[in-house]
């Protein structure tokens, strides 16, 4: 059975491998993925996993398609993929001492084109930061284009005093959640 990752994070690949998924091949969806006025984070990541699948499905008939999206959350507050320095920094203030949720929602379609979603919620905390440790982590160039403007598999890990929930999931893919969505797509796991 063929499946399709919807998605270009290598972090994604790597977790799936990690799995014994075969990735059969990476085809990103190109959608807007901007907030909409209002939005929760909960809402939004699921509403993003979900149109990612449907964006991609179409261009792979039978095939398992593989969804997510993850989102970090200081209260209603979704933060950005840090886009630069400046944005790291200001992501890293706001959340150094205090506790933020990362959501990854995923979506899987299966061959009849049924689509399952399952939502992971981890909380987690980051201890207090100096300046000079959130400039140092920014110009590392480790948090840009990452949810919130870091990377838990990386440096920002030393940064975490503690971590409810997935840690799979605050790197991307909550592996618990996929192996249940792929297992009822009848994609074949050990």
């Amino acid at each position: 059975m063929r499946l399709i990752l919807a998605s270009a994070s290598p972090r994604r690949l790597d977790l799936l491998a990690r799995m014994g998924v075969d990735v059969a091949a990476v085809d990103p969806a190109d959608i807007d993925e901007t907030p909409l006025q209002g939005e929760l984070p909960a809402v939004y990541a699921r509403r993003i996993a979900a149109a990612k699948a449907a964006a991609v499905a179409p261009r792979h008939p039978g095939a398992i398609i593989l969804s997510a999206d993850t989102v970090v959350a200081a209260g209603r507050r979704i933060l950005p993929k840090a886009a630069d320095d400046a944005e790291v920094r200001a992501c890293l203030a706001l959340l150094c001492g205090r506790r933020h949720r990362v959501l990854s929602a995923v979506t899987v379609v299966d061959g009849a084109g049924l689509a399952r979603h399952r939502l992971s919620t981890s909380v987690v905390t980051f201890g207090p930061l100096s300046s000079a440790t959130i400039h140092a982590y920014a110009a590392s160039g480790e948090g840009i284009g990452k949810a919130g403007g870091y990377a838990i598999q990386g440096r920002a890990e030393a940064f975490v005093r503690f971590l409810a929930g997935s840690h799979s999931g605050v790197v991307g893919l909550p592996l618990f959640e996929t192996r249940a969505l792929l297992t009822a797509a009848g994609y074949p796991l050990a």
